[in-house]
């Protein structure tokens, strides 16, 4: 089998689309959860620790020198907390959904099972119509 078929049967296969619709979406959605974190979350939090700014939380190692045009070497780890949050919530987000997927999926396979009769109803109707035809 040549790569280019080999590839394109791959491509094709439907969770390679699945997968690339989810990458899609998921980047779309973690740019909505960054904005509850940056523009709702964090601002509140602010206000709760006294005006903390968490982006602004840094470490500096070595200070700016701007006569040798030297720049600030520092640990940024108010990013740090601040991608924590967006992790968490989106982490949260994504269990919600999961889980009320499954729930939804449990629901729909019990209705199918309740109208799907068993093997031994299947048999005995059987059976009922051939007596029936004698």
């Amino acid at each position: 089998m040549s790569f280019v078929k080999e590839f394109k049967e791959f491509a094709m296969k439907g969770n390679v689309v699945d997968m690339a619709v989810g990458v899609i979406i998921g980047g779309a959605f973690g740019k909505i959860v960054t904005s509850l974190v940056n523009d709702i979350i964090m601002p509140l939090i602010s206000v709760i620790t006294g005006g903390v700014n968490f982006k602004e939380l840094k470490y500096v190692i070595s200070p700016a020198i701007p006569e040798k045009e030297i720049a600030e070497v520092a640990v940024n780890y108010g990013n740090f907390i601040q991608n924590v949050f967006d992790f968490l919530i989106i982490a949260l987000c994504i269990f919600t959904m999961i889980k009320a997927m499954n729930s939804l999926k449990k629901t729909k396979q019990e209705e199918v099972a309740e109208d799907t009769p068993s093997n031994e109803e299947l048999l005995l109707t059987e059976i009922r119509d051939l007596l029936k035809n004698k």
